[in-house]
């Protein structure tokens, strides 16, 4: 594989930032940054500096988590048509760089966490237990089985508590667990949906595939489930989570529209004409959901 090239021109530096946001997955870490904020202004009802470092600290542990992923899974990415074109898989940049620059994001992100005055330890222990589930024990299971998603999506739980607990908020409040429930049960369901499009190639590259043990038909019902779960979480959160009518109104209308719209899942006739929308639905939902708590915060 080729080295990384180095940054001589204006050229070279876009080559090298569009390789760091591909390794980073730039846009998926972002979603988790918004989710660290969600937490925070739920439980502080304010934006304020001390937002600042929760959200840095938290973007780099994801993207450095992320790109420790790329690391682990360069083999298996360089099979499937998805991600072969990945920085690794595509000789962009070497493993051993590519893992220098998640180590080197996963320690300025810890010490941004620690630097954190409030619940500093706790703050830290959330950081690391995040990357050891992901990039030790989820990365491990799913290759040993196509359930890994549910212990898994415990990672979707840690962000907005991180949130929480920068704000002043404690670990064990209820509402903190509620909040981290919402992220870990929505985060399943969005997974699958996108086994949906792509399990054929995971299957392909060796991951134990749920397109292997179920049947259309039987993923799509479950994913429904899943999808049901989740809009009946949001439902509560809405109904007795307390704030303001016209923003909790948001939450449960929000939450009832998933739940008719998952019931088109169980008109299988091809998984990716359904599975694309259902996706697009419930990563929208994500959004309303969380704008939504923060407008409660406000106003």
């Amino acid at each position: 594989m080729a080295e990384p090239a180095r940054i001589v021109g204006k050229a070279s530096f876009r080559s090298a930032a569009r390789i760091l946001a591909e390794l980073t997955k730039v846009r998926i870490t972002v979603v988790v940054t918004l989710t660290v904020a969600t937490g925070f202004i739920v439980f502080a009802k304010t934006v304020n500096a001390e937002i600042i470092l929760p959200l840095l600290g938290t973007f780099l542990l994801a993207c450095g988590s992320a790109t420790l992923n790329q690391v682990q899974e360069a083999p298996l990415d360089a099979q499937m048509a998805r991600t072969r074109r990945r920085p690794i898989p595509s000789g962009q940049i070497t493993r051993e760089w590519a893992a220098v620059v998640a180590l080197a994001l996963i320690g300025i992100g810890l010490t941004t966490l620690a630097s954190i005055e409030r619940h500093t330890w706790t703050l830290v222990a959330l950081g690391i237990t995040a990357v050891v589930w992901y990039n030790g024990i989820y990365v491990v299971l799913k290759r040993w089985t196509p359930f890994a998603v549910v212990p898994g999506s415990l990672i979707g739980a840690i962000p907005p508590v991180i949130g929480w607990v920068a704000a002043g908020g404690l670990l064990t409040d209820p509402a903190a667990l509620n909040l981290g429930m919402f992220f870990f049960l929505w985060q399943i369901p969005h997974f699958w949906l996108l086994l949906m499009l792509y399990g054929k190639q995971y299957a392909a590259a060796g991951f134990p595939s749920l397109t292997k043990t179920f049947s259309a038909p039987q993923l799509a019902r479950i994913t429904c489930v899943w999808i049901l779960a989740v809009a009946t979480w949001g439902v509560l959160m809405g109904a007795t989570g307390g704030g303001h009518l016209p923003w909790n109104a948001v939450i449960v209308a929000s939450s009832l529209w998933l739940a008719a719209n998952a019931f088109g899942l169980l008109r299988v006739k091809r998984l990716e004409q359904l599975a694309i929308p259902a996706f697009i639905r419930i990563n929208v939902y994500l959004l309303l959901i969380m704008a939504a708590l923060v407008g409660n915060a406000f106003f």
